[in-house]
């Protein structure tokens, strides 16, 4: 050695490593102890650097990315992340957990301030977990007695430059998931069946891969990955499984180098696939045996079904003994969700000699919404279940060891299957829903969720809109102006990629792919004319000369230049287009240096002129796709994205959405063209509208999901047939799912204290709004006679509305009497309103009424009987029918701040009405579509064409004193509802 910094890093290391498998300690003493073990000139650097003196020396002159601080970044990450520590109270991933390390290692406060400068404590969310009671199995005993493949994996991972606390997430996410499963050791037999949610593109692959890695560890023999429908997608999860978790020995099998099915993969040549040194079972683990490949999906064994034979070494013993499970290998089958693939390994399962009951099994479901649930009606009695979920159906069945587990960032098909069909999948054991990984990006960071600011006010700095959407308003078919601009701006950023690979100062900074994607259909007829327009814009772009150069320093200028001053995040930004244009020929030659600039990826053979194989080859091209490219596959280094393609359904649509996952070192050059008002059929649709509704709509899942997986008072909430999917489509063309799903239970009452509620199921009789207009009519009347104008900051909060006061039991006796189309849907809202007003237990004084007014003319209405003129709005109902979303965003936070719930304040007219024990009632007039006209023309409407619809806030002060937030009553269509949660 002979170094300091190299005695240093290899002392800190041994001291670590000491701890790893313990706890912390004493650092100074353990220093000093491993001091000793090293021999000759080194000891006595070593005994030099035992000191907290040398350490803050190494501190303060080291940088972040330094050896020495990725050793304590690991550890300390650990630390924060593992889960009931015994040695410490404090929950993980708080301040508190990191001074209960520090002060373990006895470190001195300025230690501990270098410390948390350099790594400082990483708060990300953890997963959330629903689930049944089950048998507490996976200890510290039994995840780290035989632990072979799950070490090297994350080994791998951080070889890959993950960062220490995302291998600490990874760790604790798949920990969560496997304790759900049951003890594939014990005697007796339990199938568990869940789900986990993650979000589109972020990472659930390299979950279920650290799931897989930790089962097999537990002893689960026989792991089956249903991956997709498609080839490609199968392929891809094939080969990530294959290099990151089989590794190389079990690969070849004692064959050669050449003789493997990656022998042609640049991946395999540079030694990037795991490898063990050895057969996993000389070196005390387990091997796995493939039973599928890179591109054979599962074929019929025929005389080979040995293959899928396990070995018992005690024959007299059930395979899921101790004694057996350890000393048999593991089975792996990356298998395609198609109907013959599946009845083939139905039909050889059935055939093999080890008893069915005995064999540990992990069905891994990705994409778990598609195709995989039973759509067929159950109404109809004689109704079979779809071609896949049947075949699913049949493994589970015949598999009573089988642990199911779906993966999917859509998971409404998935939590509406009937609980009571045990044949299906519904996630019966548990639910788990992802925290949003660091570094990813995803539809939030597209839209303006918090509200948008008037456009004046919007830069590209306070504004993801701004800086990442560009309008497609196509008016004439044969103007492509803004497909040209797209590519543009594709040859820019590549431009700006290699820059930034010349100028990253610690050299790292490396773009493998880089990648366009246009989705405008699923047609491959209409695949080719695109592709011979997209091939004409690039040839005729004018990229190496003075015409193309001008279209882009204008781009440059306009686009790229300042939103990257404003968001690079410290990357490279050329001060000017002279700056940048000298890597334009270099973008242009990597692009379309082969004369194929366009790969077309939709299955037809005549017009895919190149597989879009990001494994093999790095790939800078422009990307057709159709349905291929919809779902679960992944688009690397996707940079531009072109997208017009119409969708009915929130899931089809967020899967659509390729251009979310993780974009280190360009998150500032991705750009989304998206179609604006475009004519679908007979309908004018807004794809970024759609997107920003169904954005919504899994944040609000989200979050009940978090809310209510709380303990309260050390009993849990809701078991996960309670999860009956509180989703609501903020667009009517827009639903949550396909239409055929099924809710599992009725809420009956739902605590909402300081959140803002819409109801949606207005009456459609003329007799009923005829009487709800009635109840409002009078506090109508009462509203103050001019507006106020309030104002909230950070948001497009800026509005005038008139204002007024119902007291607590006034607006509970209004409320009450209100008729509704589906009663059952505001029913929940009713009785937590009823509890909060009665006299017994009041928990509001009162309500403060806004009804918000438009600036311009001619947006008013008066009532028969009335000379005051209010504003209305257009809103329109969904199926049920119910209607979208009422509100106006920029009234929420007025709303909010008036119940309590919104620290910030506002104008001084906003902080007048701000008090104790006070909601907000936010009013909203709706004229729906037929009556439109006639109040346009005549400024009048009849109370029976008029749905007083509103919003509220039911103040922070109303919470349940047990903080309990839901009551549920479960439903079970096979006996009614059943209990009250």
């Amino acid at each position: 050695m002979n170094d300091i910094d190299t005695v240093r890093i290899a002392l800190h290391n041994a001291v670590l490593g000491d701890m790893r498998s313990s706890r912390p300690k004493q650092l100074v003493k353990a220093l000093r102890y491993q001091a000793d073990d090293f021999e000759g000139d080194d000891r006595g650097i070593a005994e030099g650097c035992a000191s907290e003196e040398d350490f803050q020396l190494a501190l303060r002159n080291a940088k972040v990315t330094d050896a020495l601080i990725e050793l304590w970044r690991k550890e300390l990450t650990a630390w924060d992340y593992q889960d009931a520590a015994a040695w410490s109270r404090a929950e993980a991933r708080t301040d508190a957990r990191r001074a209960d390390i520090y002060a373990r290692l006895e470190l001195a406060e300025e230690t501990r301030k270098l410390l948390t400068s350099l790594i400082p404590v990483f708060k990300e969310e953890t997963p959330v977990v629903i689930s049944e009671d089950h048998q507490e199995w996976y200890s510290t005993s039994v995840q780290h007695g035989r632990e072979f493949y799950w070490p090297r994996y994350q080994q791998l991972l951080t070889a890959k430059g993950w960062p220490a606390h995302a291998v600490s997430g990874l760790d604790e996410a798949s920990d969560r998931v496997v304790e759900c499963l049951a003890d594939p050791a014990a005697p007796a037999v339990y199938q568990s069946r869940g789900l986990v949610v993650g979000y589109v593109q972020s990472g659930k692959t390299a979950n279920f891969t650290g799931v897989i890695a930790k089962a097999m560890d537990a002893g689960y023999r026989l792991v089956i990955v249903l991956s997709g429908t498609l080839n490609l997608l199968r392929g891809q999860t094939q080969r990530r499984l294959d290099m990151e978790l089989v590794g190389r020995e079990n690969i070849l099998r004692g064959a050669g180098e050449y003789e493997s099915d990656y022998a042609d993969d640049p991946d395999w040549a540079k030694g990037s696939f795991a490898t063990f040194g050895a057969s996993p079972s000389t070196l005390g683990g387990f091997d796995i045996v493939r039973m599928t490949t890179r591109d054979h999906d599962y074929k019929s064994l025929l005389q080979g079904i040995v293959a899928l034979e396990f070995e018992k070494q005690e024959p007299a013993l059930p395979l899921h003994d101790q004694q057996n499970l350890h000393r048999s290998h593991a089975r792996l089958m990356i298998v395609k969700k198609n109907k013959t693939v599946l009845a083939k390994l139905v039909k050889d399962l059935n055939k093999i000699k080890t008893p069915l009951s005995e064999i540990p099994v992990l069905i891994i479901d990705d994409e778990a919404d598609e195709a995989s649930v039973n759509t067929a009606n159950p109404a109809k009695p004689d109704a079979e279940r779809t071609a896949i979920n049947k075949k699913i159906s049949e493994l589970l069945g015949m598999l009573p060891r089988a642990q199911y587990v779906g993966y999917t960032a859509t998971p409404y098909a998935n939590v509406f299957v009937d609980p009571s069909d045990t044949e299906d999948i519904y996630p019966k054991d548990f639910i788990i829903s992802l925290p949003r990984p660091a570094g990813y990006m995803g539809a939030s960071d597209f839209h303006d969720l918090g509200g948008r600011l008037p456009e004046e006010e919007r830069t590209f700095a306070n504004s993801n809109e701004k800086a990442h959407v560009r309008d497609v308003v196509v008016t004439d078919e044969d103007n492509d102006e803004s497909l040209q601009q797209a590519i543009d701006m594709f040859v820019l950023t590549a431009a700006m990629k290699i820059y930034r690979e010349e100028h990253d100062p610690d050299g790292r900074l490396r773009f493998k792919h880089h990648t366009m994607l246009i989705h405008e259909s699923v047609r491959t007829l209409e695949h080719r004319e695109l592709l011979g327009r997209v091939t004409k814009l690039w040839w005729e772009g004018g990229y190496t000369g003075p015409r193309g150069h001008e279209r882009l320093r204008r781009l440059f200028e306009d686009d790229v230049l300042p939103v990257s001053q404003a968001r690079a995040a410290g990357y490279p930004v050329p001060s000017s287009f002279e700056e940048l244009s000298r890597y334009v020929g270099a973008a242009f030659h990597r692009i379309g240096g082969d004369d194929k600039p366009v790969i077309v990826v939709n299955g037809d053979k005549e017009i895919e002129n190149r597989e879009a194989d990001f494994d093999r080859r790095p790939i800078w091209k422009i990307i057709i796709g159709g349905q291929k490219l919809s779902r679960g596959f992944t688009v690397e280094g996707l940079t531009v994205s072109y997208f017009r393609r119409a969708a009915n359904n929130a899931s089809t649509l967020m899967q659509m959405g390729r251009w979310f996952g993780f974009r280190e070192g360009y998150r500032d050059l991705v750009r989304l063209y998206l179609g604006r008002e475009e004519k679908v059929g007979r309908k004018e649709r807004d794809l970024y509208e759609e997107f920003e509704a169904i954005c919504r709509d899994e944040e609000l899942f989200r979050q009940e999901i978090r809310q209510y997986a709380k303990p309260v008072n050390g009993e849990r909430q809701i078991r996960p047939r309670d999860v009956a999917p509180l989703v609501c489509a903020h667009l009517p063309h827009v639903k949550p799912a396909s239409a055929n799903k099924m809710y599992n239970a009725r809420l009956v009452e739902q605590d909402s204290a300081g959140a803002w509620e819409e109801p949606v199921a207005y009456p459609t009789s003329v007799t009923a709004l005829r009487h709800n207009t009635g109840l409002w009519a009078p506090v109508l009347e009462s509203l103050s006679a001019t507006t106020t104008e309030f104002s909230h900051p950070g948001a497009t909060n800026r509005f005038s509305a008139l204002t007024g006061r119902l007291d607590a039991a006034a607006f509970y006796t209004l409320v009450n009497a209100l008729k509704w189309e589906d009663p059952d849907k505001f029913f929940p809202h009713l009785a937590f309103l009823q509890k909060i007003t009665d006299a017994s237990a009041r928990k509001v004084d009162d309500w403060v009424v806004l009804a918000p007014q438009h600036a311009r003319s001619g947006a008013g209405f008066t009532l028969a009987g009335s000379e005051r003129s209010f504003s209305w709005f257009a809103r329109s109902r969904r199926r049920g029918p119910l209607f979208s979303a009422i509100s106006d965003p920029k009234h929420r936070t007025a709303g909010l701040r008036i119940a309590g719930a919104e620290a910030l304040p506002g104008n001084q007219a906003l902080e007048d009405l701000v008090t104790p024990r006070r909601g907000a009632v936010v009013l909203y007039p709706v004229v729906e579509g037929p009556n439109r006209q006639q109040v346009e023309e005549t400024g009048r409407i009849e109370a029976g064409k008029l749905v007083m619809a509103f919003a509220f806030v039911a103040p922070m002060s109303a919470r349940s004193d047990d903080g309990r937030t839901v009551r549920f009553r479960v439903i079970d269509s096979t006996k009614g509802p059943i209990i009250d949660a």
